[in-house]
């Protein structure tokens, strides 16, 4: 039987080193070591154990005062997705966030496994390449610096040192809002909205299913979804959010006629954007160069379905990190619609909805259970 681990000597381990505890678990040695070393080129990231499979794990778990954890899906002795629950039992609140290679299955294991307790996921590249991939580096230590901080914050204690700071001496991913900055709200616009634009990024999974479960069928907007994620993983989670809504939901398709009551996500490797064709809204897909570190990124939706729609759309800014979809959040607001936000006490990470509110963009922010009875209310006219 499984003991639960104290978190006791936490405060007294954080006060004598400020850096975040990770463990790493792959059982291929190179990638723990590719790993490890890009996650201690951040100075506020320390490594405490590096084990070759679950089993492992949980022994390391232990004997160690760990934080996060960076777990293999596929390993000899006991897999990730077997070690996960355990881990989690050992020691409740540990984040863990799920590293996989790029593979539908992988993809499918990942989504289930953050229904099952994992923070996050991470798609990691081949030994081969992961040891140039300055992406790949950037987007691990900032994840694991955000869920670092939802750890101590839980536990009341310091947060880790400033986020986003990237491996190999790359510029930051983001700068983060200050929290308790006063937010001046927008009067909302008159008018009911004729499209629902949505983004998220670190913790959106999770928030977009429960946002999305929350607003139920009723919805005959075309809804349109930027999430942060990589291609394979886009199509499993359009298969989710489908599900939680009750409604036909897929990755958008280049040159597709807009329908509504239908949910587009954004495909992975590709912006996702609305233009109008002779009349008739239409899904186009870009490979322009990356925005905000991101592709797909939630500006030029924004901007496109702006420019579509005009003064008829509803965004809403879930969690995330960074400021993607700010600049297109004015462009929404310049054309006459609607920005709300979800909330600091909710998000994972308050970035992409900390900058829209902190620049005034914002007619509400609400908590994430909050934010449907709100869409539902714009959406049929009956805001007071």
């Amino acid at each position: 039987m499984l003991t639960s681990i104290s978190n006791a000597s936490a405060p007294a381990e954080a006060s004598r080193d400020a850096r975040l505890r990770v463990m790493v678990v792959d059982d291929s040695v190179v990638i723990r070591g590719l790993l490890s070393k890009a996650l201690e080129s951040d100075p506020g990231i320390r490594i405490v154990a590096s084990v070759g499979n679950g089993e492992m794990a949980i022994g390391a778990l232990a004997r160690n005062d760990v934080e996060i954890v960076v777990l293999d899906i596929e390993m000899p002795v006991m897999d990730g997705i077997t070690a996960l629950p355990k881990l989690i039992a050992a020691k409740p609140g540990l984040k863990v966030i799920m590293a996989s290679t790029l593979t539908l299955q992988n993809a499918s294991i990942s989504m289930k496994a953050m229904r099952a307790g994992a923070s996050d996921y991470i798609p990691k590249p081949s030994s081969k390449s992961l040891a140039g991939a300055v992406d790949f580096n950037r987007e691990l230590v900032a994840k694991v610096k955000a869920w670092g901080g939802v750890y101590r914050k839980e536990r009341g204690l310091p947060p880790p040192s400033e986020p986003g700071v990237a491996a190999g001496g790359t510029a930051p991913m983001w700068k983060p809002i200050k929290s308790g900055s006063p937010i001046v709200l927008r009067p909302a616009p008159r008018g009911r909205p004729e499209a629902l634009a949505i983004g998220s990024s670190t913790g959106g999974p999770q928030a977009l299913g429960k946002f999305i479960a929350g607003m139920g069928a009723w919805m005959k907007l075309p809804v349109f979804i930027t999430q942060h994620m990589p291609p394979t993983f886009t199509m499993i989670l359009a298969e989710h959010v489908g599900q939680a809504a009750g409604m036909p939901a897929a990755e958008g398709q280049n040159g597709e006629e807009v329908q509504p009551g239908r949910i587009y996500v954004a495909p992975g490797d590709f912006h996702m954007t609305v233009v109008n064709e002779g009349g008739r809204k239409q899904i186009k897909l870009l490979k322009t160069p990356a925005e905000n570190f991101c592709r797909p990124s939630v500006d030029p939706m924004l901007r496109g379905i702006a420019a579509t729609y005009g003064n008829a759309v509803l965004m809403v800014m879930l969690t995330g990190m960074g400021s993607d979809g700010l600049r297109g959040s004015e462009a929404v607001v310049t054309a006459g619609g609607q920005v709300i936000a979800q909330d600091e006490a909710s998000s994972v990470v308050w970035g992409m909805p900390g900058a829209v509110a902190a620049a005034g963009l914002c007619s509400a922010v609400l908590p994430l259970l909050e934010l449907p009875s709100r869409v539902r209310r714009t959406v049929q006219g009956v805001l007071s």
